[in-house]
């Protein structure tokens, strides 16, 4: 019993009750601020960048490279897949005299694999599942649903080939107020 003016002194039990309470919010805050994050990340878009690719006299006209660059869009954690690059084909002048190019991303349609270029069959191949394209980067065979994709570029004033910084290819834009060409 408890003497009336003695004050009483809080139970063991409500105190570990209230403890809990506490490492419960204290967690759900914890996991909470990176899911709150990644929700208001995917509103958060960014600009697009351009990145040079080199002079356009080093494109030999019907030649298929593959050009790598670090992509200016990189997370710290991306690692070596930060490094990648773009098949660049030069298709020589249009009518208006202005240089015409194609630009294909590395990534297989199916699931993102990096596809290799073989010259003397004029075929792109991934590797992972057996996705095969003609050279216009059109889908020839395999897994993949549609062609390999476009990449936006542009010529510059001085003669530079530059690509709108390959973000992962798909068929929605994810860069905000992309420059047209």
């Amino acid at each position: 019993m408890t003497h009336p003016s003695m004050p009483s002194q809080p139970e063991r039990r409500t105190f570990f009750h209230w403890l809990t309470y506490l490492a419960s919010v204290a967690a759900a805050a914890l996991l909470g601020v990176p899911l709150v994050a990644f929700l208001l990340g995917a509103l958060r878009r960014k600009e697009a960048e351009w990145v040079r690719l080199g002079p356009v006299k080093d494109f030999p006209q019907g030649q298929t490279r593959m050009v790598t660059f670090d992509n200016p869009l990189r997370q710290p954690w991306d690692g070596m897949t930060a490094h990648t690059g773009v098949f660049v084909c030069y298709l020589g002048k249009d009518n208006n005299q202005k240089d015409q190019f194609r630009v294909l991303a590395v990534n297989c349609a199916h699931l993102g694999c990096p596809v290799s270029w073989f010259p003397r069959s004029g075929l792109f191949m991934c590797p992972c599942h057996g996705g095969v394209y003609y050279e216009n980067g059109e889908r020839a065979s395999g897994p993949p649903p549609r062609g390999l994709f476009p990449c936006v570029w542009r010529v510059t004033e001085d003669g530079k080939l530059e690509v709108q910084a390959p973000h992962y290819p798909s068929l929605q834009d994810t860069l905000r107020n992309p420059t047209k060409v």
